[in-house]
């Protein structure tokens, strides 16, 4: 069936479109671009000089009529109106009141007046009240009035634009400010060990409450954390942001490790904007002569272990609740020896929650599965990490993000954030690799 153009409100007539106007959807301006126009007049007489300089004009045009100013609001409110053509002198608004009332109006369309007045005074004052040009009637012609509607509509089109570009720019600077407190560089002094860190953010580009941090104390103690806050947005993202601020600002202050994350609970019920928030997060503790670990997990997942080119979870059997859950319960460390060289990956779950389109799933699946799509879970991560260990050169935290958002087969749902620290053992002199990635991969294609 044909689709029909919408109807315009009663008393707003629909007029003849001139000739060489075309019916469809309105492009960007150019020379030939239709353009839907309203006339706002009451007296017919005017309405077709009007309608017959515009034919003049060679403007491709949908022209329609309103005969009262009430009658024309209506139909901007309706319908994508590029511009209006206004008559000063209406039944229910005379002199500037029309402007001032279409100006009001959300987002408005160009706006050029019509006056029979000949003096330059009413015109001046029209263009002030937020008019785009004005026009005298009896002294204007075809091309006169076409150049007038072409410029009032170009100049509205490059205010949206930079209205538009401000928003923007004002965005990314949110969102740079979230990105300095969510992903700080790492206070990590011993330049033997390697430390690769990056976030990707989900499908819909916004940062969400994914953090991570890293900080050597003056004995050589390095602690490291990563920690996801449930829920995605700029809530999330403050809280993301003000924990990993607590946690860095606790650690310095010389606290035992086991009183970090009690700690850092007693920050989190006062600020986060819901109570039914709540944290994940683990937390590493590498001693001074770097033989091992002692890890800590709230509600989180473990570490992969990454040696001799695969990886494997770290056998932790302790696990404590996530912070924020109203149960008893507390966060107790498990220590790990680490056979040297090492390297710890801590992740967030934005990683294994990709899927990978597969065939049916069989009639019992779980969890494990999303519709037709499996999840990748921390064995397919697993095997993504293994690949890209067996590949050399650097930048082994963007390699990672980029094969699982390739097997996701587009931008992840969730964010996802990865530390992977290493050790290359005490006869080591090379510097570890240091390495920070902030990937938006669609933005970087384009």
């Amino acid at each position: 069936m044909t689709e029909q153009p919408p109807a315009m409100p009663a008393g707003v007539q629909p007029g003849r479109p001139p000739a060489g106007s075309r019916p469809g959807t309105r492009p960007v301006l150019s020379a030939s671009a239709e353009l839907r126009i309203l006339l706002v007049e009451d007296d017919d007489a005017d309405a077709i000089l009007v309608e017959e300089l515009l034919h003049d004009a060679s403007l491709a045009v949908d022209l329609h009529r309103a005969t009262t100013l009430d009658l024309a609001i209506e139909a901007v409110r309706a319908h994508d109106i590029d511009c209006i053509l206004l008559d000063l002198g209406l039944p229910d608004s005379v002199g500037l009141s029309g402007v001032e009332r279409l100006r009001a109006l959300p987002d408005p369309p160009s706006l050029v007046v019509l006056t029979g007045h000949t003096g330059i005074d009413l015109g001046v004052q029209a263009v002030a009240a937020g008019a785009d040009d004005y026009l005298v009637k009896g002294e204007v012609g075809g091309d006169l009035l076409g150049r007038s509607v072409r410029y009032a509509v170009q100049r509205r089109m490059s205010e949206a634009q930079q209205r538009a570009l401000y928003r923007s720019e004002v965005r990314a600077a949110e969102t740079a400010r979230l990105e300095r407190a969510l992903l700080p560089t790492p206070l990590v002094r011993d330049d033997r060990i390697s430390l690769m860190v990056g976030y990707v953010p989900g499908g819909n580009g916004l940062l969400g409450g994914d953090f991570y941090d890293a900080v050597e104390r003056p004995d050589g103690t390095v602690l490291c954390v990563i920690g996801d806050v449930a829920g995605h947005g700029p809530d999330e993202a403050a809280l993301g942001a003000t924990l990993r601020t607590a946690w860095r600002t606790i650690v310095l202050s010389d606290t035992a490790p086991e009183q970090i994350l009690p700690l850092l609970e007693r920050v989190l019920i006062p600020e986060r904007a819901r109570p039914e928030v709540f944290v994940t997060l683990c937390q590493v503790v590498i001693g001074p002569d770097r033989s091992g670990a002692d890890v800590y997990l709230a509600g989180h997942l473990a570490p992969l272990l990454l040696t001799g080119g695969t990886s494997a979870e770290l056998p932790v059997t302790t696990r404590g609740r996530a912070l924020g859950i109203p149960v008893q319960g507390a966060w107790t460390a498990q220590h790990v020896e680490l056979a040297t060289p090492w390297s710890l990956m801590l992740y967030t779950d934005g990683l294994v929650e990709a899927t990978l389109a597969s065939a049916e799933p069989p009639a019992d699946h779980g969890v494990a599965w999303i519709g037709r799509r499996r999840r990748l879970g921390v064995d397919g991560l697993r095997d993504a990490v293994d690949a890209e260990l067996g590949r050399p050169g650097e930048g082994l935290v963007e390699r990672i993000f980029r094969r699982v958002r390739d097997l996701h087969g587009g931008p992840l749902e969730d964010d996802a954030a990865l530390l992977v620290m290493g050790w290359g053992g005490p006869d080591r002199d090379a510097p570890g690799e240091r390495t920070a990635t902030l990937a938006d991969f669609d933005e970087r294609a384009r």
